[in-house]
């Protein structure tokens, strides 16, 4: 290889550096820029809420109680880089005093803010990654599964630290991950995160959706607690242009594990016609618990088609079998949907030879004054058929809430 060459491979080589570094250095630029536009792209979104419950007891040795909080969440939540973004969110509840029972004469419905009347949470905190139709997101997020669910009933919903890897590919769904802990009304807002199982619990699910039919398939794994199956499946029929037919059916398997006494199976049916404006709903749940044994409704609010605003099966499925009925209307007009259904909850006699019938009745109303503003209320009735002294069954509440939500999705 003679000089002249030695000097042109050199020059390239220089050449290829030089331009390596150039690349290099416009590549960080461009990091450095999207880096901060992830974060200018961000959205911050949230909900303003007010709501005032109180709960009257069908006798004189209970104190009535009532509360009045004002709250809701803040959160925060960047754009997406290669697939990657975050978000932050606050939840907040505090008892307005003025407006809610004395805490010291027990007047204090401990609901919406805790027994302190005030509560405060870094509820959401978690990076998700996307690409094409797969999604994983770690940390504290919101959950809707049968059996783990957000359950957005009072100002405090429920969250759960977890890591969860959802793939979608058109009409199927796989989900997979692992739940550690939660929080919100359902885990005790005196308790704040706290743990799901005793070394967490394992959830994978299978589900398939059209426009016809759907149908799912879940697995629980909570530790030292209850492994749980839940499958329902769903199909809608339009009768003719003005009348669209909803029917489903759905099973439940617990089995006890550590000797935590979950150990039942639950069945269900539900069916609902709509036709102008109006909707007319039907459902039955059937629980065969064992002796000394009861049934689990999950984490959060349940799956059970009879579940009502404040009474669900698990309340009477314990040592005996147990059944529902639920009937319900609706109407929707413009943009007012009012409610009402009716409940009665069937206990056989237990080992002690103790039965159960209770009744619910829901009346309740929604407004959506536009699309971010939305006035509601319910009243619920619980009478006790068997025991009308009955301080946990014979009683009657009401809620009424008007919230306020902002913000939108990040880019």
């Amino acid at each position: 290889m003679n000089i002249i060459t030695k000097i042109k491979e050199g020059l390239i080589v220089k050449l290829i550096a030089k331009v390596f570094l150039i690349c290099a250095y416009t590549l960080n630029l461009s990091a450095q820029t999207q880096l901060i536009d992830i974060f200018k792209d961000g959205v911050v979104s949230g909900q303003i809420d007010s709501t005032y419950i109180q709960q009257n007891f069908q006798n004189a040795t209970d104190t009535n109680n009532y509360a009045t909080a004002l709250g809701g969440k803040l959160k925060y939540e960047t754009a997406s880089f290669e697939g990657f973004n975050t978000a932050v969110a606050f939840y907040t509840s505090q008892d307005i005093n003025f407006a809610t029972g004395d805490r010291s004469k027990g007047k204090q419905n401990s609901e919406l803010s805790s027994d302190k009347g005030s509560y405060t949470q870094a509820a959401e905190a978690y990076i998700n990654y996307g690409y094409e139709g797969f999604n994983l997101r770690a940390g504290r997020q919101v959950i809707d599964t049968p059996l783990a669910d957000s359950d957005s009933i009072r100002i405090i919903q429920n969250t759960f630290e977890a890591y969860i890897a959802t793939y979608t590919n058109d009409a199927l769904t796989f989900q997979a991950g692992k739940l550690v802990s939660w929080q919100g009304y359902d885990a005790g807002l005196e308790n704040g995160f706290t743990p799901v199982g005793k070394q967490g619990a394992w959830l994978g699910s299978a589900s398939f959706s059209n426009n016809l039919f759907d149908a799912s398939a879940w697995f629980y794994n909570v530790t030292d607690f209850s492994n749980l199956f839940y499958t329902d499946a769903g199909t809608h029929i339009h009768v003719n242009n003005d009348v669209l037919l909803h029917v489903r059916a759905q099973y439940i398997n617990e089995q006890e594990l550590k000797q935590s006494t979950i150990n039942a199976q639950l069945y269900g049916v539900k069916s609902t016609v709509e036709f102008e404006g109006f909707a007319i709903s039907t459902a039955y749940n059937k629980a065969l618990v064992g002796k000394d044994k009861t049934s689990f409704s999950g984490f959060g609010g349940g799956a059970l088609y009879t579940n009502m605003d404040t009474m669900i099966l698990k309340e009477i499925a314990t040592d005996r079998d147990a059944e529902a009925f639920v009937g319900g209307i609706s109407y929707t007009y413009d943009n007012i949907n009012l409610i009402y259904a009716y409940g009665d909850f069937h206990g056989s006699a237990n080992s002690l030879g103790e039965k159960a019938d209770i009744i619910e009745h829901n009346i309740g109303f929604e407004y959506n004054i536009n699309n971010d503003l939305k006035l509601s209320a319910i009243y619920a009735k619980d009478i006790d058929k068997i025991d009308p002294n009955n301080t946990q069954t014979n009683w009657d509440r009401v809620q009424i809430n008007i919230a306020y939500n902002f913000g939108g999705k990040s880019k």
